[in-house]
């Protein structure tokens, strides 16, 4: 018998060179990202904002899973309330990209220090603007509820449901705004383990509370309320314990903590941008929920699953996207824009290559895909033709994620805010009120303007990226 030919040593050194680089992304490392090779720098970034990306939206689907299981309606309530935590997500997501590009220029920079009195300052910002949702959620949560159309059973026993969510809804804002924290220094690691965290929680609690097995109470739709609660609180205590204690790029020291009004006036007005970016396309979803509701339940509940399904298949390529933006400021910060470029370009084909995959599965699978969360045949039909439907635009939805974030880590946050309300406020919203309910098309009509006017969208964003413009912006 022969002997086995030897092993190539080039091919071996290589996976070891692959299993380090992978071990370095997951522990985190203090690489300085606009010096070492663009590949490595994308690869160490984007592993960690993946990976943490994809638990969050693993715990999304696991969570209207268990919630299905008390019927439609459970599941509607979930999307209505999730139509005004849309606008908590839009405040907070636009903090986000604010934080995220000033700490990350900062760090380009050099001045540490600086990021971290920025980071404080968020913190801050995250605390004061969480307090009047929470009023208006806790004691009109009923009436938010019968205002988006709600049925009789969401008003009479969902509503505790949107009152814990809206009411701690600071924690949906300090998650994020302290995650962009790490992100922006370059930290990714120790974001993804704080969402390995609260959802991993969230993910165990979740059906002990709402069905209330074993020593559990039984509470139904609050239970998925009160689990969510309690994951992402004990995340953000990790995350204040972590900023304190200090991670590879960044430490807040307690002599920081103090208010700063030129460093916090910078982020508010850098984030103005961002949360109006934010707010017309969350506000944009809150019309078509509208407009769904008035088809019914069933029309609410697909939508809710499909966007669930979509939320869960395209979080890879948004941590991708995430990375492009802590590059984008931190090499604006270092004075090399063209790497900031190149990186952008070397996502984006990563990004359509992953969700052209993503759109033959929800082409190919529709039904299943619905029918893994419910057995009522009217939801599996309609969530099914919508997941064929964006089936048809998500390589160029690839391409807008990595163009937008790419504006957003320059600290240009107008620019995605003017394309925004034209394209969902001016084209998204009337269309879908025209197709759906003057000309009798339903959810279908609601399904097709969301393809229209995102993949327009996603188009006119990318050109715009190509012209450069967003090189020149300052924060």
């Amino acid at each position: 018998m022969s002997a086995l030919p030897p092993a190539n040593p080039s091919e071996t050194s290589a996976k070891i060179s692959l299993w380090r680089e992978l071990g370095d992304a997951i522990r985190g490392t203090d690489a300085d990202y606009t010096k070492i090779p663009l590949r490595r720098a994308v690869f160490l970034l984007a592993v960690p904002m993946v990976l943490e990306l994809v638990l969050e939206s693993t715990f999304a689907v696991v969570d209207i899973f268990f919630v299905a299981r008390l019927g439609p309606s459970a599941v509607a309530t979930v999307g209505l309330t999730e139509s005004y935590l849309f606008l908590v997500y839009a405040v907070a997501m636009g903090l986000a990209m604010a934080v995220t590009a000033v700490v990350a220029r900062r760090i380009g920079e050099g001045k540490p220090e600086q990021a971290a009195i920025t980071a404080v300052q968020a913190i801050f910002v995250a605390v004061l603007v969480s307090l009047l949702p929470a009023l208006i959620g806790i004691l009109w949560a009923q009436d938010l509820l019968r205002l988006m159309g709600a049925d009789a059973w969401s008003i009479e026993h969902g509503y505790r449901y949107t009152q814990w969510m809206l009411g701690s809804n600071a924690v949906i804002l300090l998650l994020f705004v302290i995650n962009a924290i790490f992100r922006g220094a370059g930290d990714a690691a120790i974001a993804m383990r704080v969402l390995w965290l609260s959802n991993g929680i969230n993910i165990l609690l979740c059906p002990l509370l709402i069905f209330g097995y074993g020593p559990f109470p039984e509470w139904g739709i609050e239970g998925a309320a009160i689990a969510t609660c309690i994951g992402r609180g004990t995340g953000v205590l990790y995350q204040l314990w972590v900023l304190m204690r200090g991670g590879k790029h960044i430490r807040v020291l307690a002599s920081q903590i103090s208010l700063h009004g030129a460093v916090l006036w910078s982020i508010v007005r850098t984030s103005l941008g961002g949360v109006g970016q934010m707010i017309v396309a969350m506000t944009s979803w809150i019309f078509l929920m509208r407009i769904l509701a008035s088809v019914g339940s069933e029309a609410v509940a697909a939508a809710t699953i499909a966007i669930r399904i979509m939320m869960f298949t395209t979080m890879p390529a948004w941590g991708m996207s995430n990375a492009a933006a802590t590059l984008v400021g931190q090499n604006l910060g270092a004075q090399q824009p063209e790497r900031a470029e190149a990186s952008v370009w070397h996502i984006g084909w990563y990004n359509m290559a992953y969700l052209v995959v993503i759109s033959v599965l929800f082409f190919a699978f529709p039904r299943a895909l619905i029918g893994f969360f419910t057995d009522d045949a009217q939801v599996i039909a309609m969530g099914a033709e919508w997941l064929r439907i964006l089936s048809y635009s998500f390589f160029v939805y690839g391409w807008w994620m990595v163009s937008v974030q790419a504006f957003n880590g320059a600290g240009d946050t107008a620019t995605p805010t003017r394309i925004n309300l034209v394209f969902f406020w001016l084209i998204q919203i009337p269309l879908a009120w025209l197709l759906a309910l003057h000309l009798g098309w339903r959810e279908t009509g609601v399904f097709w303007a969301v393809f229209v006017s995102e993949t327009s969208v996603g188009l006119f964003t990318l050109w715009l990226f190509s012209r450069g413009g967003w090189k020149a912006a300052k924060v």
